[in-house]
């Protein structure tokens, strides 16, 4: 069945406005780092500027809104990445307040959705899904009324941690756990929850429990998550064991490193990006296979192509946050062999899908 043209164009569209999103934050951290100088564009300017704004709830604001919507399958749900994308698009051209009033119209719909969500099926890990909508709605709500402060940026990530944690405990709901397991994971978010508060209130405690929170988080994860016992299997479901339990390590460390920022160890490189690449960016790496046929309907063929970009993502980490802590240069180098580790990345989903269509064009 052929789709009508305007709902092709449309979605051509969105993911053009998605691509440049990731592509503006990716350069904004580029410069950030030191990999790169910007030149006279002022859009260079506001990409390393708004840096996190673009990777967050722009982009990821939009991937995971489309993921949602194709879960829910109602037209309104698309206002979620639309909005976000249209955010990430007045950020590179200098209208941050619109920027910053498209996340809010995003995340507010998003909310709506995730209410439905815990509406059709009431579960542990819908419920958290809906907690960490509403924590990325009053985070862009700061934004628009605050700017970018270390507040909204923890509020950032808690969404996507939430986001990972709810995703990983429907994938394991069916393991049986401790007696404990579940309290342990109910205190981890309320300690999350109000760091977040004291964070907002300029708490001086509030960054030590928002950094010991993701440690306990980490460990949680590593114990009760199904990847502890898939990661003896073969194929794709190894790989992702692998993936996740490195971003579980990666997310130990963020919080060990976000105390010590904390405590004024100067380590706020280390704890955002052990966060932000080690963590989510591995659990993106991890889950696309997956979901990447189920939202746009393009098989991949998984085989060991993966493990390279996978590789090079966290040796470049190791390079950036131990070695670049003290080198200057060593931190541009790893900024820039982070980066190129998400081209690769790509670059293998797509040779991944083509092997996909040969082998199954061969054989029909």
């Amino acid at each position: 069945m052929v789709k009508p043209v305007p709902f092709v164009l449309l979605r051509a569209v969105a993911m053009a406005l998605v691509t440049i999103s990731l592509l503006g934050g990716l350069l904004g951290g580029l410069i950030r780092a030191g990999t790169m100088s910007p030149v006279a564009a002022p859009w260079q300017w506001s990409a390393a500027g708004w840096h996190a704004a673009l990777m967050m709830p722009a982009f990821f604001g939009a991937v995971i809104g489309i993921e949602r919507a194709v879960a829910v399958r109602v037209r309104w749900a698309y206002l979620t990445p639309l909005a976000s994308v249209l955010g990430g698009l007045c950020l590179l051209t200098g209208h941050a307040n619109w920027a910053s009033g498209c996340f809010a119209v995003a995340a507010g719909v998003f909310v709506a959705v995730n209410a439905l969500i815990v509406r059709r099926q009431s579960a542990p890990h819908t419920w958290m899904l809906l907690g960490s909508a509403i924590v990325l709605c009053l985070a862009n709500i700061a934004f628009g009324l605050t700017g970018l402060s270390e507040a909204v940026l923890a509020a950032w990530f808690a969404f996507l941690v939430l986001t990972i944690a709810a995703e990983r405990l429907e994938m394991s709901r069916l393991m049986r756990r401790h007696p404990a397991a579940n309290p342990l994971l109910g205190a981890v978010l309320l300690a999350l929850s109000l760091s977040l508060v004291g964070l907002w209130a300029n708490a001086g405690w509030a960054s030590r429990l928002f950094g010991l929170a993701l440690v306990v988080l980490a460990v949680w994860l590593g114990v009760f998550d199904v990847a502890r016992r898939t990661i003896h299997t073969q194929g794709l479901s190894r790989y992702m064991a692998v993936c996740l339990l490195l971003g579980y390590a990666w997310l130990a460390v963020a919080g060990v490193c976000w105390w010590a920022q904390a405590a004024g160890g100067g380590y706020r490189d280390a704890a955002l990006h052990a966060l932000g690449l080690g963590f989510v960016m591995s659990m993106v790496m991890g889950h696309a296979p997956v979901i990447l046929p189920a939202v746009a309907r393009i098989k991949v063929h998984y085989d060991a192509r993966f493990y390279l970009p996978l590789a090079v993502l966290h040796a470049s980490l190791m390079v950036r946050l131990f070695g670049g802590h003290a080198s200057p240069q060593l931190k541009a180098w790893g900024a820039g062999l982070n980066v190129a580790s998400l081209v690769l990345f790509v670059l293998t989903m797509v040779t991944a899908a083509i092997s996909w269509r040969r082998r199954h064009t061969r054989h029909s």
